[in-house]
């Protein structure tokens, strides 16, 4: 564990007029302690989840369009507002990690081309790999120990074989090589991972839940079990 807390700093907002201090889970953000290697938010589109995780990103100096610290390129509208806000704090601080943007992901791995760092990637353009391949070579080829890792929808380019595969490489990263990760994620798959906690972002504020008490379990364990009835209803004429 190295990241313990995200604080926001309420003296440092003009007006919650504004976005995304207008979002109501920023809004009634006080304090988040993180107390486990894994941490999940979930939330529908809209909620938070992501322009939170973009500030920590902005505070740990990583590129906020995907990267780490020496990831240096410029994109439109990939800086944070909120991350002037938040006091992250440490024990200890790491300044090794990696934000990965899965909307953005295309003009980092241009990046990687510009500037000839295929080596560090499989020895591979990310580009010359189907979009999983290339979730799965940066996966396998950056991420190393004793870092901080905060990923936005990763499983946007996973399969369900792949998601399991990433479940059992975040196990090796937090278990043998000292890692940790915070993931904005809708994958029921993913949010499986054993012990980690789960925030929602839902409902207004941020709350910690269980796994079998999330959407995104709830409604993909009804879906597979009430296929028919469940399209039925949705199909139904009003």
């Amino acid at each position: 564990m190295f990241l313990k807390r995200v604080t926001l700093q309420h003296d440092r907002i003009a007006s919650y007029k504004e976005y995304p201090y207008s979002i109501p889970t920023i809004k009634h953000l006080d304090q988040l302690e993180l107390t486990k290697k894994v941490t999940f938010f979930v939330g529908e589109n809209g909620s938070g989840k992501s322009t939170l995780l973009e500030a920590i990103a902005d505070k740990c100096e990583f590129n906020t369009a995907g990267g780490g610290r020496n990831n240096a390129y410029d994109l439109e509208r990939s800086e944070s507002a909120l991350g002037n806000a938040i006091r992250l704090s440490w024990l200890p601080k790491v300044t090794n990690g990696f934000f990965l943007r899965a909307e953005s992901y295309y003009h980092f791995a241009s990046h990687i081309d510009d500037v000839g760092a295929q080596e560090g990637y499989g020895g591979r353009s990310l580009h010359e790999q189907s979009h999983g391949e290339s979730f799965f070579s940066l996966f396998s080829n950056r991420f190393k120990g004793k870092a901080i890792y905060l990923l936005d929808e990763p499983e946007a380019a996973l399969s369900p074989q792949r998601q399991l595969s990433f479940l059992k490489l975040i196990h090796d990263l937090t278990t043998k090589s000292d890692c940790q990760f915070i993931i904005a994620t809708h994958s029921p798959i993913l949010l499986g991972y054993p012990e980690a906690t789960i925030f929602s972002f839902d409902n207004g504020k941020i709350a910690e839940t269980e796994y079998e008490s999330t959407d995104h379990y709830q409604i993909t364990s009804y879906f597979l079990q009430n296929r028919e009835r469940f399209l039925q209803d949705i199909f139904r004429e009003d």
